[in-house]
């Protein structure tokens, strides 16, 4: 795994939902070989896998707060736990985190991108505002994932 890893969570199967793994795909073969690129449906166990031993973990992935689709969300703190399912992931994110903390594999330093969703029925293409959405989020993450430098050992 390289020090840092962008991770692309979603659903091909639910419209927006695909928005973070459109976005990992666009970032595959674009970056520097010291950040990894990965797919994942969201399955804690697999989230803390991938970012296990990287200094900077961005995860993107689809969301519903209310703003209009496309919006784009940026947190640099892990998300707060919910006992309410989102969008189509029962578990998610948040139990990613409390999974990392438990375990004492969180990343050094955890980013979230939320792109806001508007269409997650099942068998719906991703919506026009998402789409654009997506292709600045790419385009952003590509530009500073390449201008930066990998962070070197604790010193």
């Amino acid at each position: 795994m390289g020090d840092r890893v962008v991770i692309g969570l979603g659903s091909d199967l639910r419209g927006d939902d695909s928005a973070g793994l459109e976005v990992a795909r666009r970032l595959r073969g674009a970056l520097p070989p010291s950040v990894a690129v990965v797919e994942s449906s969201g399955d804690p166990a697999a989230l803390v896998e991938a970012w296990s031993g990287a200094a900077l973990a961005i995860v993107v992935d689809a969301v519903r707060s209310g703003a209009p689709p496309g919006t784009v969300h940026l947190a640099a703190e892990p998300p707060a736990p919910s006992r309410q399912p989102s969008g189509s992931h029962a578990l998610g994110l948040a139990d990613a985190v409390e999974l990392g903390r438990a375990l004492g594999r969180l990343p050094g330093e955890l980013v979230v991108v939320g792109i806001e969703g508007g269409d997650f029925t099942p068998g719906a293409p991703m919506t026009p505002p998402v789409l654009a959405a997506v292709r600045r989020t790419a385009r952003g993450l590509r530009e500073r994932l390449s201008r930066e430098r990998p962070a070197g050992p604790p010193g």
